[in-house]
């Protein structure tokens, strides 16, 4: 299993990402807030601004510091 760097710290498994979003969208933002309500919100801002939004395969939502390309190109490496 290959894991990517997605910040702070943190990183998670590439082949469990389905999609990584932009965190400035109203519809990316009610499915964050779904999934906090859920307890299924994992956040790895550190504090800092989020600004992607990885959308895993386990219906887990991730919270990222990193721009979207950045995390994609972690991902694919």
């Amino acid at each position: 299993m290959r894991f990517a760097d997605i910040g702070g710290g943190n990183v998670a498994a590439s082949s469990r990402v389905l999609c990584v979003a932009s965190a400035d969208s109203s519809p990316i933002r009610r499915m964050m807030q779904e999934a906090r309500d859920r307890a299924m919100l994992v956040d790895c801002c550190a504090g800092k601004k989020c600004r992607s939004v990885l959308i895993m395969d386990s219906d887990h939502i991730v919270t990222s510091a990193l721009e979207v390309a950045v995390v994609r190109k972690n991902l694919e490496e």
